[in-house]
């Protein structure tokens, strides 16, 4: 998706240190006079079972991830705030969660290598976020389709890129899509300005925003620069594999560039290689646990209906190298997925007799190396 060989600025001589803005934070609210007024945050702990269960946005359109740290900058999502839509509203009620800010603007299906890229850039101005619009494939008519990403694997995902942005860990606001499908390309700025009150924020060079797609990246630029925002267009991180060929025909904005669509399409395949490389990760499945009436175990064989997946599985088939991680130990094992069902396969003989004696939520399976990624029950 994007890589940084190339970035444009706006406004790049303001330097601020962490601590610093930790304070900008903990003054700073935002502007009442809005359209996003009774909006809601909602901040949810990903740690929670309860969290991993729904995949649902709060009814007015603003949902914020917070990790759990005990610094001034995620104290500041500590609790649901929302806007009364007066002008007198006490600043404990607005919205400052963003204030100071560089968000990097996405869709953030996949988290894969080129959101990452992102996420980078980001963290390298400031404090980074990932803003994406939840409900568009409902409101737009699409057809549903499962998360590459379980909702409740992404604060690992998200833990894991700390190391690439200085040890922070980049945090998610989601928007409801039904709520800004209408705001052209000026509104959304001015809303990422004035309401959200970012300081900055990172697109890479194919990105498109307003209604109907109307603005681009140059766009974004010069809206930001008119609005006193930073912004920074960077470059695809493209596919070397290039298949783009193959890719042109599902999705005419295909153009080499790591992408969601790659990596559905390497799942469709169930190239689990190729998607690894797309990810910077090995692909893990989520396994619903709850109802465990639903499934079978054999002495080293674990089966489940595919009904209780949580993410998008591999096409059919026999997959070597996997694991999963019960009582923190991991335990290489094979995957088969056929047309109802997903079977794991210990190569051990009652590895998995203790799974469905436990009181499990979620187990989780990795496609590749242990020694890459693991798997863990959450």
């Amino acid at each position: 998706m994007l890589g940084g060989s190339r970035c444009i600025s706006q406004h790049c001589n303001f330097h601020c240190s962490a601590h610093q803005f930790s304070t900008i934070l903990a003054a700073s609210t935002l502007t009442s006079n809005s359209s996003f007024k009774n909006f809601r945050i909602r901040l949810r702990n990903r740690n929670s079972n309860s969290s991993c269960l729904s995949n649902k946005v709060c009814d007015f359109g603003v949902n914020c991830v917070q990790p759990k740290s005990s610094d001034t900058q995620s104290s500041l999502l500590s609790e649901t705030l929302s806007q009364s839509g007066t002008d007198e509203e006490p600043p404990s009620e607005r919205l400052p969660i963003l204030t100071g800010g560089i968000v990097a603007l996405g869709k953030f299906d996949a988290l894969h290598i080129g959101h990452r890229e992102l996420a980078i850039q980001a963290a390298k101005r400031g404090i980074p976020f990932l803003l994406s619009f939840v409900g568009m494939a409902e409101v737009l008519g699409w057809e549903p389709r499962a998360p590459i990403v379980a909702e409740c694997d992404r604060k690992r995902i998200l833990s894991s890129w700390a190391p690439y942005c200085g040890n922070v860990m980049p945090r998610e606001l989601q928007i409801d899509f039904s709520k800004v499908r209408y705001l052209t390309p000026c509104q959304f700025v001015e809303k990422l300005s004035k309401e959200l009150g970012v300081r900055g924020v990172v697109a890479g060079e194919n990105y498109r925003f307003g209604y109907r797609a109307a603005g681009d990246a140059s766009d974004l630029v010069k809206l930001c620069e008119e609005y006193g925002l930073e912004a920074y267009i960077i470059n695809s991180v493209m596919d070397t594999n290039q298949i783009s060929g193959a890719l042109n025909s599902i999705d005419g904005k295909e153009r080499g560039q790591v992408s969601s669509t790659r990596v559905r399409y390497a799942l469709h395949k169930g190239d689990m290689k190729y998607v690894s490389e797309l990810l910077g990760r090995n692909h893990r499945l989520i396994l619903m646990m709850e109802d465990q009436e639903r499934f079978t175990s054999e002495r080293n064989r674990l089966s489940a209906p595919k009904s209780c997946l949580l993410n998008l599985a591999p096409k059919e088939g026999l997959y070597e190298n996997c694991s999963v991680l019960i009582d923190k130990n991991v335990i290489p094992c094979r995957v088969i997925v056929d047309t109802t069902d997903i079977h794991l396969e210990c190569y051990e003989v009652d590895s998995f007799s203790c799974v469905t004696s436990q009181d499990l939520k979620i187990l989780g399976i990795d496609f590749g190396s242990p020694e890459l990624d693991g798997v863990q029950i959450l």
